[in-house]
């Protein structure tokens, strides 16, 4: 017999593996696998606190961890994909009761179920007449496990320090360019932003060009739908629509015309999903960017010049 056909079909990973892949579930919260961007996101969360890269990092190691124990492939879990979700839910937890001792096995226990609900979706999306869209994941059980948290955790919960005032609409939209990045994972800091903004061009110029894009669409939609110039100004508006842009534009879809085409439709209606979530007062997360996307591959589905990836 081989040493080929002997081998496992789902090797076990090394102590580097394991470390590249914990790293790396930072990355791919904006779908990169690139050390140098996962360090760049890392650092706008130290920026903000370390509390919060703290809690950030533990949630993507429990998330990966516990996607391993449920027999995640070890490529995905060394690309960092089994980790993003519970990175966002550090950063969720954080935003909801901030740095206090709870927080920590708060984050750790989010970011061990992010992997039985990551599994529950993936099945709905395989294991149903669904599956013909191959449709991802993405961060859905982010959503679901952060939103549970945040029902959970009411008599924890902390009160964000008052935003400034924003009353002018080209320093709302300024500032926008680089929140509407940072708020990706719940920060609202101009510095974060760049960071984030610089890693995403690092891994690529179609993804930092399509961020970017997402971001100035984002923004001046909101702007045209009357959306608080302050909350234009700190990112709420838009985030949403940076991450459809990336995922249409570069990452589910392959590069080309129509892809960038439907990368700008879709953060337009990213916009107004957001707009209605709001409205309804209910957690909003990256709802309205997991909403479109899917909605969106649906549509690339029927059309022969969309080509998955």
């Amino acid at each position: 017999m081989s040493s080929a056909s002997a081998a496992s079909p789902n090797p076990s990973i090394s102590g580097a593996g394991w470390l590249k892949g914990w790293c790396q579930g930072l990355s791919q919260i904006f779908f990169q696998s690139n050390i140098y961007t996962a360090l760049l996101i890392l650092a706008a969360f130290v920026v903000v606190d370390w509390r919060l890269a703290l809690l950030v990092l533990i949630g993507c190691a429990g998330n990966t961890v516990a996607g391993r124990l449920l027999k995640a492939d070890s490529s995905s879990v060394t690309s960092g994909l089994e980790g993003f979700c519970g990175a966002l839910v550090g950063a969720a937890t954080f935003s909801t009761i901030g740095g206090q001792w709870a927080a920590y096995p708060i984050t750790l226990i989010g970011g061990l179920l992010c992997a039985p609900v990551t599994w529950l979706v993936v099945a709905l999306f395989t294991k149903t007449p669904l599956r013909v869209f191959s449709l991802p994941s993405t961060t859905a059980p982010f959503c679901i496990v952060a939103t549970g948290i945040l029902l959970s955790t009411e008599a924890l919960h902390v009160t964000s320090a008052p935003s400034a005032t924003i009353d002018s609409e080209p320093l709302a939209f300024a500032r926008s360019l680089l929140t509407n990045v940072s708020e990706v994972v719940l920060i609202n800091n101009v510095w974060s932003g760049a960071l984030i903004l610089l890693g995403l061009f690092v891994a690529s110029w179609k993804v930092g060009l399509a961020g970017l894009l997402g971001s100035v669409v984002g923004s001046l939609c909101a702007l045209a739908m009357g959306e608080s110039l302050t909350e234009t100004a700190n990112g709420l508006a838009g985030y949403s629509g940076v991450l459809t842009a990336i995922a249409l534009a570069v990452v589910f879809l392959r590069s080309s015309t129509l892809s960038w085409v439907l990368a700008v439709i879709g953060t337009v209606v990213t916009a107004v999903v957001t707009v209605i979530m709001h409205d309804l007062s209910a957690p909003t997360y990256t709802w309205p960017y997991i909403l479109t996307t899917w909605v969106f591959l649906v549509i690339a589905h029927y059309l022969p010049a969309a080509r998955r990836t």
